[in-house]
């Protein structure tokens, strides 16, 4: 036996859950299965992404996860059950694990491309002038945040040149409301040594309208802020599709 058989069988025998029923171990992979996978990444690369709808994209992330089944239906139904590619990736874990053929290395496989897609887009962002990289800040916090099926709240920290130095989660929540603290955010800053804040949190239901809730807490933050000497540049509202900016509103 060739030591790439015996790495597919022993990968197989630990990670590829998902794949059971299907082939019998061992069994060649059908031509039909690998011609398709062959065809699928040579448009890929000659066509990139935007050459391919969201349920091939998806299959391409599928094939590792499942290497040796046909997972166009897989593709198909995850994409009918969350919407779209990113909502697919976003989802969590346990959801992800309640569409029938979704085994722990499919889960893992997409939250493996979620979270490399939000470190690249972060990399972007981290240690730059917000004011000359705001289209690239925007992008990160769309992808961090606008798919979350539950409000978090995020604040990003500045120095005196506007240089993001830090990114923190500051809380989680449910569907509809997160828990904010205003002294911990300022408390942070302090800690941070940092001079200016932005404050960032997604709408699940897609509307970034802000609530009075939302309204009431960002003046209590700018208010303990202003008291310490730091500047709130802005608070953003993550929906699905767009993001409100209080600061453009005229609610800061």
């Amino acid at each position: 036996m060739s030591d790439t058989r015996q790495f597919s069988d022993v990968q197989a025998a630990l990670f590829d859950v998902d794949e059971a029923p299907s082939l019998p171990r061992g069994q060649p992979q059908p031509s039909y299965i690998r011609d398709h996978r062959a065809r699928l990444r040579e448009r890929f690369l000659n066509g990139g992404p935007d050459a391919l709808p969201d349920y091939e994209l998806l299959e391409l992330v599928l094939f590792r996860a499942i290497p040796r089944r046909d997972v166009k239906p897989l593709a198909r139904a995850l994409i009918e059950t969350f919407g779209d590619f990113n909502r697919v990736l976003s989802a969590p874990a346990a959801r992800l694990s309640e569409v029938p053929g979704v085994g722990p290395a499919v889960v893992t496989e997409l939250k493996i491309v979620a979270a490399a897609a939000v470190r690249l887009s972060r990399s972007r962002v981290m240690q730059r002038q917000v004011v000359s990289s705001w289209e690239a800040l925007l992008d990160y916090c769309h992808t961090a945040m606008a798919h979350r099926e539950i409000e978090e709240f995020r604040v990003l920290y500045l120095d005196r040149k506007n240089v993001l130095i830090a990114d923190e989660a500051q809380a989680r929540g449910t569907v509809d409301h997160v828990p904010v603290y205003p002294r911990e955010v300022v408390k942070r800053a302090l800690e941070l040594n940092a001079s200016a804040l932005i404050l960032v949190h997604n709408h699940p239901s897609g509307d970034p309208t802000p609530s009075a809730a939302d309204i009431d807490m960002t003046a209590q933050i700018d208010a303990a802020a202003q008291a310490l000497g730091l500047t709130l540049h802005d608070h953003l509202i993550v929906g699905k599709s767009t993001e409100l900016s209080f600061r453009s509103e005229g609610l800061l």
